[in-house]
């Protein structure tokens, strides 16, 4: 068995035979199973296995039941020590919250009661002003620890919240106050779930949302939306409807920006809350009776926006303060907050650096949380890109990834909240799953790089962008191989001496040890004895191995032929060894694997000479600081090769330049020396330092502890190579003072082509683009635009064009197969990834300002076009096939919700989506979009849309309250006469995604 069923059976079975006094927990899973905690997760969900605590749960209770029978009076801590005694490892929290839900189930409930007391303006203001007197849950209840400042700014609203829920009967209404985004949702949620645990509400009590402003354009809707209507009250009323109010019954209904809400809904809503009556629309005779709780929020002044009558019968108000009211410590959790739910949402790490963080914390945000939730998210978003396009496992969040806005807020630093300070000892990271805040060096010694079928996967994605054929890249990186095992070998070698076989069982696991220890006897029985390192390699390489069967995801060797005909003896012995492997875990592994054990053999056996030498780590900063971020790093690894250079505020660059150049010159062993640094003028000193002294010297900024010990780490290797490490530990800032070898220069006549489908004047446009955001390349590189549309072949089109330019790349949106000229596509210009792409190919020969234009700023739209969301000739035969297919292909892409095709037939039943009586654009609401979108069906014959009005184009609009200028450009693009038709005849999805991009330019 296996992929996801191999390791369900697994799951099953550790569950199975766990100790039901002390289940396992998904992180206790997760270490077992070699997965993620956030993948146990999904798994278990899947398998509808409860979490630890429910799995425990009937075991504990039976517990505590049972001496509870024998002794009602004992102490929770009495309690909780004879439950530990019993073998349960458990808090007194747990055992005191399980004893209150035993007793609370034993006790009898009170009768519900239809209608609700009356409350004068004396009892109101009484319950107000005496509202902390009110009985107060036990401290282990939940339903508000989820609001960040529960136990600190917020403590005096909670209390009232609190006491509103518990207050006898059953409660009293509640009205929110407080500016837009501060968390009266929220807070409202949170009184439901109070109103749960404490048992004022049954468990499957309903809880209601309205928001009053969505129909205050229509005052009757309105109405009807909250009471519901008989039928033939209004014209279209064809059926009766029940409202909100008989759906909230017995339970509570939040009314959001109640101000919103007409004088005649007030005056009915008054009399449910006084009499727990009301009537239909329509309805002149039969009264209905609902036991409804309200709490409603405003941002409205009460005084002018509500009744007086209406508000007389609200006696609890409660008013939340804007963030900027709240204390940093506060803001600093919502922040971590809000990165942990992206991290979660995404399932990749998200970095935020300290500048980051700290603008965050100090701009101004008039939308209080929910701004401050909509900045983290298009910081994300932003920073998502990047990471796509690169080779990092995480996002990083930088300062330049934040809102123009929001990176104001760091103007504000010398005159505001130096305390923030104190939040800012490191980055932030957040996992899915949790939230772990760095604030010094965490390093795991024995992480070797990459694993191979990673680098395999990220080099093979690489050449085969840049228009590689198969064979190519196999030639590639079949070489690369070599050198890369003798890195890994090397490392092992370097860094794991110390390295005790219990340490490599925490990180591999008993039976991957032991499965290495056998076959590695059998490769001395052939070989003779062999180092250790061919033992530490292997366990960890084949625990990468299995752990990729196990999600059967593919292992593929591209050196495997000539490993056959040129390393015979070590294939042979690695077949032995793979057989052994295979009897011992129950897998069957490919030949490809056997290749890959074949050249562990060899590079132990038979090592290539590298060249000796290290290279040398020189840290620099402002102040106090590059000499700790040293010695901290020495310290760890057991050496002493970073130097730290601390340049004083006052002190002159010239005399700091010296200082390094002597700095340069003491630890360079002839690879180089890489200077770490943290901002201002230090960053152009490398150059600087070359030309004075011969030494090859690269700068990355914004150093911190984590990146000297990674880079010292690396830089202690005896086949360590500056560009290498550089590009590791940081690839995104390598064009930081990078040192140019005198030997790369600019060839005569050097030229890019831009090739469009659409015509020329599109590859005028992206030649125009390209200039803008690379300033100075027209002086160092021809860009010649190049319209497919004419009588030449393009192929033979572009040969002329070699016969006349040393051509550097091809951009545009179709691909010639040019197996000597990089390709790079559309979308890369659109996303910014081809600004890298191209300073590399053309030598990186250009001034070093950042690019005056940001292409994704003005083109928004590119970023909601895929190509597996377009549909060319679908099987629809009518709109709601239309409608149901796209939502679809949405949902299952991950763009929305499950809940959005319900949205998209609610709007069409308000009206058609069409634009100019032609095309179709459905829609549904921002609340299930999870990110920006727009399914496309381009139909082979056009569906009645409307009564008159057929379209065969449908754009399935997925947006949220961020993408108004996703749907400007689509408006836009329909106003440009070739884009509809262009789109009618495309062949492909691809195709018709390329003339999308292409017309926005």
């Amino acid at each position: 068995m296996k992929g996801d069923e191999f390791v369900k059976e697994k799951l099953k079975n550790l569950i199975k035979t766990e100790d039901k006094k002390n289940p396992y927990t998904d992180e206790q899973l997760a270490e077992i199973l070699n997965l993620r905690r956030d993948a146990v997760t999904v798994l278990r969900g899947e398998l509808n296995i409860p979490d630890s605590r429910e799995r425990r749960k009937p075991y504990l209770t039976q517990e505590i039941k049972e001496i509870l029978s024998k002794s009602s009076n004992i102490s929770n801590r009495q309690l909780t020590k004879i439950i530990q005694d019993r073998g349960f490892d458990v808090s007194r929290f747990l055992v005191s919250q399980t004893r209150d839900e035993i007793e609370r189930d034993a006790a009898e409930t009170a009768p519900k009661e239809i209608g609700r007391a009356q409350y004068s303006d004396d009892v109101r203001q009484k319950i107000n002003r005496n509202f902390q007197n009110m009985p107060k849950c036990p401290e282990e209840l939940t339903a508000f620890r989820s609001i960040v400042g529960f136990d600190g700014s917020l403590k005096p609203q909670i209390q009232q919240a609190k006491a509103a829920i518990l207050y006898p009967p059953r409660g009293l209404h509640t009205l929110i106050l407080g500016a837009t985004g501060v968390g009266k949702s929220n807070l409202a949620e949170a009184m439901y779930d109070y109103a749960i645990e404490v048992g004022v509400l049954p468990d499957k009590a309903p809880f209601v949302i309205f928001n009053c402003a969505d129909y205050a354009e229509n005052p009757q809707l309105l109405l009807s939306q909250l009471f519901g209507h008989a039928k033939g009250s209004y014209t279209g009323a064809a059926e009766a409807k029940e409202g909100l109010v008989e759906k909230a019954d017995g339970g509570i209904l939040f009314l959001d920006e109640v101000h919103r809400l007409p004088p005649e809904g007030q005056e009915l809503l008054y009399y449910l809350m006084d009499k727990g009556k009301f009537r239909r629309m329509g309805e002149t005779e039969a009264e209905r009776t609902a036991n409804v709780l309200i709490i409603a929020a405003t941002t409205e002044d009460i005084e002018s926006a509500l009744l007086l009558t209406f508000r007389r019968r609200i006696p609890m108000t409660i008013e939340l303060p804007p963030l900027s009211g709240r204390p940093l410590d506060e803001r600093y959790s919502i922040l971590r907050n809000f990165f942990n739910e992206e991290a979660n949402r995404i399932g990749v790490k998200v970095k935020v650096t300290q500048e980051a963080l700290r603008a965050l914390l100090l701009y101004d945000c008039p939308g209080n949380i929910g701004q401050l939730r909509s900045d983290v998210q298009v910081a994300c978003a932003r920073s998502f890109l990047t990471y796509v396009g690169g080779q990092k496992d995480y996002i990083e969040v930088d300062l330049t990834d934040l809102p123009a806005h929001v990176r104001r807020g760091l103007l504000k630093i010398e005159n505001r909240k130096p305390e923030a300070e104190n939040f800012l000892k490191g980055d932030l990271l957040a996992i899915p799953g949790q939230i772990d805040i760095k604030v010094g060096p965490k390093e795991n010694l024995y992480a070797l790089p990459r694993e191979i079928y990673q680098y395999i996967e990220e080099r093979f994605q690489e050449l085969e962008k840049q228009g590689l054929k198969q064979d190519v890249i196999n030639r590639v990186i079949g070489g690369e191989l070599e050198i890369k095992f003798q890195q890994l070998i090397r490392q092992v070698e370097t860094s794991h001496q110390t390295l005790a076989k219990q340490d490599l069982v925490g990180i591999v696991g008993q039976n991957v040890v032991e499965m290495a220890e056998k076959v590695t006897r059998i490769a001395e029985r052939r070989l003779g004895k062999t180092d250790d390192q061919l033992f530490y390699c292997l366990a960890i390489h084949l625990s990468a191995t299995l752990e990729r069967i196990e999600l059967g995801k593919p292992i593929v060797n591209p050196r495997l032929d000539r490993i056959k005909s040129e390393y015979k003896l070590e294939y042979s012995i690695a077949g032995e060894m793979v057989r052994h492997i295979e009897a011992l875990s129950g897998y069957k592994l490919p030949p490809d694997e056997i290749g890959f054990i074949a050249m562990y053999l060899r590079t132990i056996t038979k090592p290539i000479d590298i060249k000796k030498g290290r290279v040398g780590v020189v840290v620099l900063s402002h102040g106090r600081v590059a000499q700790g971020m040293a010695d901290v790093a020495n310290r760890l690894l057991g050496v002493n090769h970073a130097v730290g250079i601390e340049m004083s505020l006052d002190e002159k660059p010239e005399s700091a330049l010296q200082r390094t150049i002597e700095a340069v010159k003491k630890v360079d062993e002839g690879k180089g020396v890489l200077l770490l640094v943290d901002m201002g003028s230090l960053i152009t000193f490398d150059e600087i330092i070359t030309k004075k002294t011969g030494i090859p010297t690269k700068t990355v900024g914004r150093v911190d502890t984590v990146m000297v010990l990674e880079a010292v780490r690396r830089a202690i290797l005896p086949d360590s190579q500056l560009d290498e490490i550089v590009e590791i530990i940081d690839k995104d800032k390598i064009g930081l003072g990078r040192f140019i070898p005198s030997d790369i220069a600019a060839k005569d006549k050097r030229a890019i082509i831009t090739l469009c489908i659409t015509g020329e004047g599109t590859a005028v446009k992206i030649k125009r683009l390209i200039e803008k955001m690379l300033p100075g390349i027209e002086k160092e590189v021809e860009i010649i635009p190049v319209g497919i549309a004419g009588d030449e072949d393009i192929s033979k089109k572009i040969e002329r064009l070699k016969s006349e330019y040393d051509v550097a790349a091809i951009v545009g949106s179709i691909n010639p197969q040019d197996d000597f000229i990089p390709f790079i596509p559309v979308e890369e210009i659109v996303n910014g990834n081809a600004v890298g792409k191209l300073k590399n190919i053309i030598g990186n020969v250009l001034p070093q300002e950042s690019p005056i234009n940001d292409p994704i700023v003005k083109l928004p739209l590119a970023s909601a076009i895929h190509e597996e969301l377009i549909e060319i000739e679908p099987d629809y035969k009518t709109k709601n096939e239309a409608l149901d297919g796209l939502a679809k292909i949405l949902v299952k892409g991950g763009y929305v919700k499950e809940g959005f095709l319900l949205d998209v037939y609610k709007r069409e039943i308000m009206g058609p989506t069409l634009i100019e009586g032609k095309y179709a654009i459905p829609h549904g609401n921002p609340e299930n979009v999870i990110k920006p979108a727009i399914a496309i069906a381009i139909l082979k014959e056009p569906v009645e849309w409307l009564e008159g009005n057929a379209v065969d184009l449908v754009f399935m609009l997925a947006v949220n309250e961020q993408s108004k200028d996703i749907v400007l450009n689509l408006y836009k693009l329909f106003q440009n006469p070739k884009f509809v038709p262009s789109l009618q005849v495309s062949r492909s999805s691809k195709e018709a995604k390329n003339i999308i991009l292409e017309l926005l330019f």
